[in-house]
């Protein structure tokens, strides 16, 4: 499932993106840095929510970026694996629950 990532509240209004820190193709953890922004007062790294794979960079050095604006498309992790976990579940039970009728 792929999901786009916004700059999180970074408190001080906007920043200057100084460096990227991935690629498209990159594996990241969550809580890893994507990017650093300099505002007028700091610099600072900003961390991916979700672990996944980078699709897409929506910025590039020298862009300014705001609260909510986006970062960067991720192809998160965990969303292909749930689905194929949950279905057999319910088949699982399927049977169970027609083995008590003819008996």
């Amino acid at each position: 499932m792929s999901e786009l990532i916004r700059v999180p509240d970074i408190g001080n209004g906007q920043g200057e993106v100084i460096e990227l820190l991935v690629k498209v193709g990159d594996k990241v953890e969550a809580d890893q840095s994507l990017l650093t922004l300099e505002s007028d007062k700091a610099s600072m790294e900003i961390p991916s929510p979700k672990a996944g794979v980078v699709k897409s960079l929506k910025v590039k050095v020298g862009d300014t970026l705001k609260e909510g604006d986006e970062i960067l498309e991720l192809e998160v992790e965990g969303g292909a694996a749930e689905a194929p976990a949950a279905a057999p579940a319910p088949a699982a039970e399927a049977p169970k629950a027609e083995a008590p009728a003819p008996a």
